[in-house]
């Protein structure tokens, strides 16, 4: 399989949009305060995470890529303005909402050692004014993309209101929706095309403990009732990835060999069968095209994307 992707595709991402937040520095002593190690800070830097991360993947791949999020009204939500300005990302939708902060992840690390992570968010779902200003952007621009891409990272954006418009919206225009979902009720998702949760995710979701191919397949089964999807997709690490369409379930092999770091493997999916699905791939396709990209991306070290190139090359080996 060649990399054979559409240059002209147009992707819309909705979702939690955040800010990963790294302080590098360097730790010699014991504050006499508190028994607690000093950092002395050196440098620090932001990136988008969350559907941020979703969006830089899409842009490694050279697509039209936009997003539709909520932020706070706050030092924070502008250093994500500023990020998405400089990813070439000009006409996006972010709603400032006085109620609620940006959310942001704050990680101190020395020695490339991870000594805590702090978080600042307001994971309440969004109150019924943001959502209906979200709907009425919806219903006017859903026209102008090919597929709509769906981050949940539970951290309020995407309430149960917004996405039943949400996906009433996309179906009426013939306008494929596909979800990488979070927390345990997956009723919320109904009306979604694809969903891809991983493993994980899944057995929460089913209520079904994974642990051989006909679990797994009543596992896939239980989702698809309670979303009344067309595809359940399962990530599953190093056992590969399945998917479950019109009865039938198959399970592609793990493309990844040298596992480095997965953070971010997940984004890479989702914005891989983005891409593909609006290209025209089959869902084999899609999923075949994701796997090679996500085996990419985790041979890297952070929240790392992939480039076509990459993938391509991956295939061919």
């Amino acid at each position: 399989m060649n990399v054979s992707v559409k240059n002209d595709v147009k992707v819309l991402v909705i979702g939690d949009m955040m800010l990963d937040h790294y302080i590098y520095g360097i730790c010699n002593r014991i504050s006499p305060e508190a028994p607690v190690q000093i950092v002395e800070i050196k440098e620090e830097e932001y990136t988008l995470g969350g559907a941020g991360n979703v969006l830089k993947n899409l842009k490694s791949f050279n697509v039209n890529a936009n997003v539709m999020s909520v932020v706070g009204n706050d030092d924070n939500a502008q250093i994500v303005n500023e990020h998405l300005n400089a990813m070439g990302v000009f006409n996006f939708t972010l709603i400032n909402d006085e109620e609620r902060c940006t959310t942001v992840k704050s990680r101190v690390l020395v020695s490339n050692h991870q000594l805590i992570r702090l978080d600042k968010e307001d994971i309440r779902p969004i109150n019924n004014n943001i959502a209906n200003q979200l709907i009425r952007l919806l219903e006017k621009n859903i026209k102008n993309y090919d597929i709509v891409l769906l981050s949940d990272y539970n951290k309020g954006l995407l309430s149960p209101t917004l996405l039943k418009h949400l996906f009433a919206i996309c179906k009426a225009e013939g306008i494929l929706t596909v979800i990488d979902p979070k927390g345990i009720d997956f009723s919320k998702y109904k009306g979604v095309n694809v969903i891809k949760p991983n493993k994980k995710e899944a057995i929460i979701a089913s209520g079904i403990n994974i642990t051989n191919y006909e679990s797994l397949r009543a596992a896939c089964e239980k989702i698809k009732e309670i979303t009344e999807c067309d595809s359940v997709i399962i990530t599953m690490s190093e056992d590969g990835m399945a998917f479950f369409n019109e009865d039938v379930l198959e399970i592609i092999p793990t493309k990844a060999i040298d596992v480095v770091d997965v953070t971010g493997a997940g984004d890479t999916v989702l914005a891989s069968l983005g891409l593909a699905f609006a290209s025209g791939y089959t869902l084999r396709e899609a999923c075949n095209f994701a796997n090679h990209a996500a085996a990419v991306v985790v041979s890297k070290v952070g929240s790392a994307t992939a480039t076509l190139d990459e993938v391509e090359q991956k295939l061919l080996n």
